[in-house]
């Protein structure tokens, strides 16, 4: 077990964080209450077991937030606690923030969801550089907004997952449900364009400031330094804070536990959406009949969700249970894994942050005995309870080995298929760093003269040489996978 003592201890220090005391109680599902103190049993044994770095929980009752708590640390080398007011990687909860914003639009008659989205640009979509491989294709025109935001587009979830990396329609546009930040990210062109506005502010404005989301924004912010948490691998290794530059709606998002339970709150009470408007957010759109979340378009189907009519609204995720409607949404990023649900006519509902990829390893108990849910679809998410996952593979042992710096000056320069993957490789001292368009920087070092790898996970690349000596290509070894990117300059 990797989790150390000064991490048992930090978390137990920071029970008394939050806006709740031991003798509070908060009020479940099934008409049960729950205690503080339980609550406090209950998350710091299971962030324990499971080597969960830290676990932000906020519990909603009768529309009003009746529990917030932070637990473990935020950094683990500086030993700071993680608090209400960290800045975390929101990852894809900004999906259903970025809706609100689309629903607002859809209320002001601004974007109709109908509408084929290609027809609010101002040229055809495929002499937008991103969707240059839909030219085609004609069923890129039939795309609309409710197909975009009900994930029901045809689209990959990401074209980088694609053999080629080419974006694809997979399916005729509307007729199944197959989970796609791209088509989200082709709503956030349409938006954009309509608005003539960048995505930051609109959020901003119509959004974080409203709600009174104080600590929340699309990009990374200087002020967000006094107060943020790094994410940490199923490790334990630090992988630092997304200092985001670029708005994304897909996944870009940075907030606090606070802040997101402030959001939750409106979208239970509809705060800036006409009553029609946030009902047909919440309707069902598609049912849902794969087996998995994940891969999006895997092809097992189930009737295993029939019970509780598994289906995706305008935005959210949507099932029934014996205490009525509940919407959800999960956010998953590398170091971060979060989960929110919450369950219409009893106004109760959870958020559940964690700055450590063994987060959803615990999602599944801390819903059964903090709200008393048991009907998340858990195979479907893919939330595989910590103690039933194969052991964790040994860290494999590497060694660095020292290499003349003109030979790691004959690697720098750029890598990938602009716009849409650009991978900067960097001289830094005596060894590399890559780049990933605007995300955090990571450090490579040399185990052979061409071969290089990251002391933050398992990733390794291998450059190639041409006759001259001039690099011209790399090859990333992911997950057992080569994959040869081209120089660009």
């Amino acid at each position: 077990m990797r989790t150390t003592l000064l991490l048992i201890a930090m978390m137990t220090a920071t029970l008394a964080l939050g806006t709740v005391t031991k003798e509070s109680t908060v009020k479940r599902l099934d008409g049960s209450a729950i205690a503080a103190a339980e609550i406090d049993a209950t998350v710091t044994r299971l962030m324990r077991a499971a080597e969960v770095t830290g676990v932000s929980i906020a519990i909603l009752n009768d529309g009003k937030i009746a529990y917030l708590k932070s637990y473990g640390v935020a950094d683990k080398e500086k030993s700071l606690p993680l608090t209400e007011d960290s800045v975390m990687t929101a990852a894809s909860f900004t999906k259903v923030a970025f809706g609100y914003l689309v629903m607002q639009l859809v209320d002001e008659k601004i974007i109709d969801l109908d509408q084929p989205v290609y027809k609010y640009l101002p040229k055809p979509l495929a002499e937008y550089g991103e969707y240059k491989d839909l030219a085609n294709d004609p069923r890129a025109t039939r795309i609309t907004a409710r197909m975009l935001l009900s994930h029901t587009s045809g689209f990959p979830n990401w074209r980088a997952f694609e053999a080629d990396r080419k974006l694809k329609i997979h399916f005729e546009p509307g007729s199944k449900y197959a989970y796609s930040g791209e088509g989200i990210v082709l709503l956030q062109l349409v938006v954009e364009t309509i608005t003539k506005s960048p995505l930051a502010e609109l959020m901003e404005k119509h959004v974080f400031k409203p709600l009174g989301m104080t600590r929340t924004s699309m990009v990374w912010e200087d002020r967000f330094d006094s107060n943020y948490a790094n994410g940490y691998d199923e490790y334990g290794r630090s992988l630092g804070p997304q200092r985001r530059k670029t708005a994304d709606a897909a996944g870009s998002m940075l907030t606090t536990p606070r802040d997101f339970a402030r959001f939750m709150l409106a979208v239970m009470q509809g705060e800036g959406l006409r009553r029609e408007t946030r009902e047909l957010m919440l309707n069902p759109q598609i049912q849902i009949y794969s087996k998995h979340q994940f891969p999006t378009l895997a092809t097992d189907t189930t009737d295993a969700n029939k019970p509780i009519r598994l289906s995706y609204g305008l935005g959210w995720g949507l099932y029934w249970t014996p205490y009525g409607k509940a919407f959800f949404k999960e956010g998953h990023d590398e170091g971060w894994r979060n989960y929110t649900v919450c369950f219409d006519k009893s106004k109760l509902g959870i958020v559940i942050m964690t700055n450590s990829s063994n987060g959803e390893g615990i999602f599944k108990e801390l819903l059964e005995t903090l709200i008393r849910n048991t009907s998340t679809p858990i195979e479907w998410e893919g939330y595989t309870p910590y103690s039933q996952l194969p052991p964790r593979k040994p860290l494999k042992e590497r060694k660095e080995v020292v290499i003349d710096s003109k030979l790691l000056d004959r690697y720098v320069g750029r890598y990938g298929e602009p716009p849409n993957l650009i991978l900067t490789i960097k001289r830094e001292g005596d060894h590399l760093s890559i780049q990933e368009n605007d995300e955090p920087k990571q450090e490579l070092f040399a185990e052979s003269e061409s071969k290089f790898f990251s002391k933050l996970n398992d990733d390794e690349l291998t450059f190639q040489v041409d006759p001259q000596g001039r690099a011209t290509a790399m090859v990333l070894h992911v997950d057992g996978k080569d994959i040869p990117i081209k120089r660009i300059d």
